[in-house]
């Protein structure tokens, strides 16, 4: 593998290390980068590469919020002689309010993931949802000025509320929407605080990409050549490791701003898509 071929995989890798968490769309953005400077791959390997390449940046989601993903204890409790194993019943009900998030997104996969990967992944589709939902996230964040959030923690959310989120997610079966830029947005709308929208869609991501990585990787087969197990390798250790600090600088940001420059980013970059292809054509 040449030098520039790494150089590609290390961008690529810090790409999907940023805009997994960002409501940016990370599919699209490394779509671009690939249109931009392709790896030297078959288009069979880099359907998988571009979705399986996403577990690196949910397993920082994973070692971030450990404690707040995993539903086992061990240790003193009350009215329990000694140390003993115990359930945090608390996160059993979040991991419940996930799967009947994730509902709706698996059955539109199922459907239309097939459809999608053979017509819409297109750079004016791409550029063109970068831009609308741009627009959209604007004018959401707009309307809740000055409001108090109806939910402001993910503990607190109710199972129709985990399904209308589910609901939005679906959108984000289209290129360019974004997963993370979707249920944000469906959290906004009714009255979910921004922090609890960014936390409920890191821990949906859990489950979502795994299941989806599964299908990928059973499509493609598991007989990888030695280059493009080293591609895919490199590529999630990048992604994980960048999305480490991503995750809590995205946190820290918006406890005390708003999306709306993820929006302006998504308009300025979806016309800069369309501009660039239109003209290079």
């Amino acid at each position: 593998m040449t030098a520039f071929e790494w150089l590609k995989i290390i961008i690529i890798g810090i790409v999907e290390g940023i805009t997994e968490w960002l409501p940016v769309s990370s599919t699209a953005h490394m779509l671009l980068v690939d249109a931009i400077m392709p790896l030297s791959q078959s288009e069979e390997f880099k359907n998988m590469f571009f979705i399986v390449i996403q577990l690196g940046a949910i397993m920082a989601v994973v070692v971030t919020f450990w404690k707040r993903l995993w539903p086992f204890g061990y240790g003193e409790q009350p009215g329990m002689a000694g140390k003993k194993c115990y359930v945090k019943k608390e996160i059993f009900m979040m991991w419940f309010k996930v799967v009947v998030a994730c509902i709706p997104g698996v059955i539109i996969t199922l459907l239309f993931d097939d459809y999608v990967e053979a017509h819409l992944q297109t750079p004016y589709i791409i550029g063109a949802a970068l831009a609308v939902y741009g627009l959209i996230l604007i004018v959401i964040e707009q309307s809740r000025k000055g409001k108090e959030p109806r939910v402001d923690s993910v503990d607190d959310l109710s199972f129709k509320d985990a399904f209308i989120i589910g609901l939005f997610q679906c959108l984000s079966i289209i290129p360019g929407t974004s997963r993370s830029g979707s249920t944000i947005i469906g959290s906004l709308s009714i009255g979910i605080s921004r922090k609890a929208a960014a936390e409920f869609t890191f821990f949906m991501a859990v489950p979502v990409m795994f299941g989806l990585s599964f299908i990928k990787i059973l499509k493609f087969g598991f007989h990888f050549t030695t280059t493009e197990a080293i591609t895919l390798f490199a590529g999630c250790a990048i992604a994980f490791a960048v999305s480490l600090l991503v995750i809590r600088l995205f946190l820290n940001y918006i406890r005390k701003r708003d999306f709306k420059i993820f929006g302006i980013y998504r308009i300025f970059i979806g016309i800069v898509v369309i501009l660039y292809f239109a003209c290079i054509k």
